[in-house]
């Protein structure tokens, strides 16, 4: 599968300069790019497709927000 992406000029111009140095493709710069961004995301995709972990994420936010405390021992048994 092929798809189109706008890079603006001056990265690409950049992204240009680095593939001739290195005697790299660019599409092989870009996707490797596209990879590593990826794998950086991946543990924060797992925790978002557990809703109890967005629920206990939200409930802390609020709770710091108020200046509370949840106990980890209360949270983790369901309490």
């Amino acid at each position: 599968m092929s798809s189109t992406v706008m890079i603006p000029e001056d990265k690409r111009d950049t992204l240009n300069v680095i593939a001739t140095i290195e005697k790299r493709d660019i599409n092989e710069i870009l996707s490797e790019l596209i990879d590593d961004y990826i794998d950086r995301h991946k543990e924060t995709l797992e925790i978002l497709s557990q809703p109890e972990w967005v629920d206990a994420i939200t409930e802390g936010l609020s709770s710091s927000e108020r200046k509370e405390t949840v106990s980890w021992r209360r949270k983790k048994s369901g309490k």
